[in-house]
């Protein structure tokens, strides 16, 4: 019924859920918009979300805290945005292609890394995740992890970053006119393959996010395409932190609102409907919602561009 559909939306437990699924989307999205913001497309994402999430739960399985797991995590994705940058940056390599490699290296390292530390294990281990600060005097906040937070802080800092610093200066300059920048004594090169390092971290991160608090085990297919909505998210937020926080809020909204559907049983607004149209629900509105700002988006002028040094 419809009453019941809107006391669903009201309870707390329902934002609390958006916020959980966000939290993911929010650090890959940051990522993908320093590399993007830079000139430089990075559809090794997905791999290494799932690299991010295997090498921090191992990580923390093998005796290491939590933080140490994070640590790994980013340290691993940045390695893996190392080599992006290698194919894209020093050989001039096409994005794309050099982008899908990455997932699939990174993808299928973690398999075989997976398969070899546990030949005989049915089941996955588990580890003690991070805990909910409950502490906080927030009521949504408070269920939410340091991970969470972690997210949150990182959007105006990086705001600050890209707007308010010498060095966001440089990453924009080289992803709309790297000729100027290099103009100007700039390493194109070398502010991209930062960038890159440091985008490619935070996506590690954002795996991570999975298997050491939203959950506490490593599975396969358990990124489930979260880096190829991050990359649509970036579009959705014109290259800005701050909208990508709003897009993937948005998506966890609808994510979370599918799921709380599907348990009640109640349908949309008392509407009985097949339960693929919850599944389909998140997906169908971030297109939607991609569509109505893809054409107003101001994208980096330099991105998917190679640049060579001393070329005009």
């Amino acid at each position: 019924m419809l009453t019941e559909t809107l006391d669903l939306l009201a309870a707390a437990p329902f934002w609390v859920a958006v916020l959980r699924i966000a939290t993911p989307l929010v650090l890959g999205t940051l990522g993908v918009l320093l590399c993007e913001r830079a000139g430089v497309l990075n559809l090794g994402i997905e791999g290494i979300m799932v690299a991010g999430a295997f090498v921090g739960w191992l990580a923390v399985y093998q005796g290491a805290g939590l933080w140490a797991g994070v640590l790994a995590a980013a340290a691993v994705g940045a390695l893996f945005g190392l080599l992006h940058a290698l194919l894209t940056v020093g050989l001039a390599l096409s994005q794309h292609v050099a982008g899908l490699g990455i997932t699939l290296l990174a993808s299928s390292l973690a398999s075989y890394a997976y398969r070899v530390s546990f030949p005989k294990v049915d089941s996955p281990p588990t580890i003690e995740p991070f805990a909910p600060m409950a502490a906080l005097p927030l009521p949504v906040l408070n269920a939410q992890t340091p991970l969470t937070l972690l997210a949150l802080l990182l959007v105006p800092a990086i705001g600050w970053l890209l707007y308010r610093t010498p060095a966001g200066l440089a990453l924009r300059m080289v992803g709309e006119n790297p000729a100027a920048a290099e103009g100007q004594g700039l390493s194109v090169a070398g502010v991209r393959t930062a960038a890159i390092a440091a985008g490619s971290a935070l996506m590690g991160v954002a795996g991570a996010f999975l298997t050491l608090s939203a959950f506490n085990a490593f599975y396969f297919n358990m990124v489930n395409g979260r880096g190829w909505v991050c990359v649509a998210l970036v579009v959705f937020a014109s290259w800005r932190p701050g909208k990508a926080l709003l897009g993937a809020l948005l998506f966890g909204f609808f994510d979370a609102l599918q799921l709380r559907l599907q348990q009640s049983g109640h349908g949309v607004f008392g509407l009985d409907v097949p339960y693929q149209f919850y599944l389909m629900l998140p997906y169908a509105m971030a297109i939607v919602a991609l569509v109505l700002v893809a054409r107003r988006a101001a994208y980096p002028q330099a991105l998917m561009k190679p640049y060579r040094r001393g070329e005009r």
